[in-house]
């Protein structure tokens, strides 16, 4: 069947067959040929840290058969080869299905696609990477679940700027997010108050009935190893195991994830938290980190105990070990805006949005463009609605 034009129904321009998936990433290299020491390099010079664009986790989450054939880069380098900048990205038919000359920054998990960019040399790294798109053929840069108000989204918009081109905010919103430079008893009192804090403290109590409560690390290889056994059979054990979508189902994935999160924690960049009670495992949760930053990247909990709120437990003893952790300034909850279990516990807020960046100035392409991924954004948006009635 022939792909229709995408039309902006406003002004009748239409998007060209020409322009199609086809003239973009095929020029760029696949994620699996880069040099991994020197992505991990530049993961430590950059300007924004991002966890979930470690070569590690990067490589696991798109390390499907698909996944390889389909994710490239771009990249920028200095006068000296060294990188400089890094973007995953996939064509907008891979990510979307949508025959359109745009290039989408590459995250499976929607988690945080914040590029890396040397904090050294970082405006000509991002001027450097959209050149690259551009050169692609691509006529825009499509920016996923990116940190809006981040020292790399502002170098970024600068590039852009400097060649007269204006990003446009496709969507933006908000999730909850950790200031772990402050002191944690201080800071839950503020958030959820004495009396709240008083009914939790009294469902502590409570799962002490089945054994004595521990709050524990996992962070040497060997130990997340196991750990990480125990979060995918927790999650599991809940509604994403009914509905199908624990990592447990995707025994693949679930793997290389496992592999990835090993091979982090070598590296002190991953860490798996639990609860217990006794013998019994209650709750679990995954933890990267990257530079001055955490990610709570998931959580299982075991669904007998729900009535004791252990998701709950377990995030305020995470918070207080990370406020306690002098290395870590700010976590990402990495949670749906307006979560109910975090929002009321981690008050600040980490503006995210999906930003695309036109390649050319003044391209009558890009209002096409500009209408065509807002519609497809509206008609998901509407989806998820009718799924949660």
């Amino acid at each position: 069947m022939q792909e229709a034009d995408v039309v902006d129904i406003s002004q009748g321009t239409p998007v060209p067959r020409s322009a199609s998936h086809n003239a973009v990433p095929h020029l760029l290299p696949s994620i699996t040929a880069l040099d991994a020491q020197a992505w991990r390099d530049l993961a430590g010079r950059v300007v924004e840290p991002n966890g979930y664009y470690l070569p590690e986790w990067t490589l696991a989450a798109n390390g499907d058969d698909r996944g390889r054939s389909v994710t490239h880069a771009l990249m920028a380098y200095d006068s000296s080869g060294q990188l400089t900048g890094l973007l995953p990205v996939l064509s907008c038919w891979h990510a979307f299905r949508l025959p359109l000359p745009v290039l989408v920054s590459a995250d499976p998990f929607r988690s945080l696609d914040t590029p890396l960019l040397d904090r050294e040399d970082g405006l000509q790294a991002a001027t450097s990477l959209l050149a690259q798109a551009r050169a692609t053929g691509a006529r825009a840069l499509l920016l996923r679940d990116v940190a809006r108000d981040g020292e790399a989204m502002q170098m970024l918009s600068r590039a852009a700027q400097a060649e007269g081109l204006k990003p446009v905010l496709l969507r933006g919103w908000s999730r909850a997010c950790l200031d772990a430079t402050r002191d944690s008893e201080e800071l839950l009192r503020d958030a959820l108050g004495g009396k709240r804090l008083k009914e939790y403290r009294r469902l502590m109590r409570r799962l002490g009935d089945h054994g004595e409560v521990r709050f524990s690390l996992a962070q040497t290889p060997e130990d997340v190893a196991r750990a990480y056994d125990v979060f995918l059979a927790l999650e599991a054990s809940g509604w994403k195991g009914r509905r199908g979508t624990a990592l447990l189902h995707r025994p693949e994935l679930a793997a290389r994830l496992r592999e990835a999160a090993v091979a982090l924690a070598a590296r002190g960049a991953c860490e798996i938290v639990q609860l217990r009670a006794g013998d019994e495992a209650i709750a679990a949760g995954i933890v990267l980190r990257h530079g001055d930053r955490a990610y709570f990247f998931k959580l299982g909990i075991a669904e007998q105990h729900a009535r004791l709120s252990p998701g709950v437990l377990l995030t305020l003893e995470l918070t207080r070990h990370l406020c306690a952790d002098p290395a870590i300034k700010l976590v990402d909850s990495t949670a749906a805006p307006d979560h109910p279990m975090i929002d009321p516990i981690w008050r600040g807020r980490f503006a995210v949005g999906d930003v695309l960046i036109p390649l050319r100035p003044r391209d009558p392409l890009f209002g096409p463009i500009t209408l065509a991924l807002r519609g497809r954004e509206a008609l998901r948006q509407r989806a998820k609605q009718l799924l949660k009635r």
